[in-house]
Parts: C-alpha cells; structure tokens; sequence
C-alpha cells in the first residue's frame, strides 16, 4: 500500500469506508483548509466520517486524499 490509502488508515478507516460514504453522502462542502470537494456520511458500521477527494477528468474519476472521522453534525 502507500500514500493516501495509508494517510485514511492511519485515521482507521479503509478504502471501502471512503468508498461507501463518498456514494452514500449525506452532504456534501468545500473544505476550508484545503479548498477539495468534501462530503460527510456514515460509514456501514454507522461511524460519521468526512472524505476529502479531487476530481479528475472532469469529474469523472475520484482521488481520494483523506478521510476523517468527524462529531456529529448532520
């Protein structure tokens, strides 16, 4: 593995958690740190998790960057 997919482990969460809430969403912002697309969601095992992403080839393939787990706030 490597680079982003150990950055969202290091949070203990998977891909698959990044996966399922960036399809799932329950809302969607603009991170103010870094300016990437952000959308919060909960994860199967019900956990509210933030997912930081880039769009590339106009938005048709997803770079995830992080992801986070977040209090609630929906």
């Amino acid at each position: 593995m490597g680079g982003n997919v150990d950055h969202i482990a290091q949070h203990g969460l998977t891909p698959a958690d990044f996966e399922f809430v960036f399809q799932n969403y329950e809302a969607e912002t603009v991170s103010e740190s870094s300016g990437r697309p952000m959308r919060f969601g909960r994860t199967v095992d019900g956990r509210l998790i933030a997912v930081v992403f880039e769009w590339i080839e106009s938005e048709m393939t997803v770079y995830p960057v992080t992801a986070f787990e977040v209090r609630e706030r929906l």
